[in-house]
């Protein structure tokens, strides 16, 4: 990824926003790393096996990354862009712990390779 700089975390009132550009309908799920966004800031790009109808795809990505990160569902909400690709979830939780583990994931995905 070119820009090392850009990151989708942010520290947030009781946790961690996280920046997020999903693909619904994905014949392959799973984290793909970073997009840049045209206004300049990192999203995580992810894709889900669900459609985007009546919150399959939100219910989906939210499994997903809860199992990713090794966090309960309950901690990840959808707090913008539940009908867009576009999304901002946040983590509840001690940000500055979410935000050291959730780097370290974000660079392991690097070093894992793309498949």
């Amino acid at each position: 990824m070119a820009a090392t700089e850009a990151t989708p975390f942010e520290k947030a009132p009781g946790g961690l926003r996280v920046l997020l550009r999903v693909q619904p309908n994905s014949s392959r799920e799973g984290c793909e790393g970073l997009a840049l966004l045209a206004d300049g800031r990192a999203a995580l790009k992810v894709r889900v096996g669900a459609p985007p109808e009546g919150g399959k795809a939100n219910t989906a990505l939210i499994k997903l990354l809860a199992k990713a990160w090794k966090l309960p569902k309950s901690a990840i909400s959808i707090v913008a862009g539940h009908g867009q690709r576009q999304k901002t979830l946040l983590v509840s939780g001690d940000p500055a712990a979410l935000e050291s583990g959730l780097e370290r994931w974000l660079a392991g995905l690097g070093e894992a390779g793309r498949r």
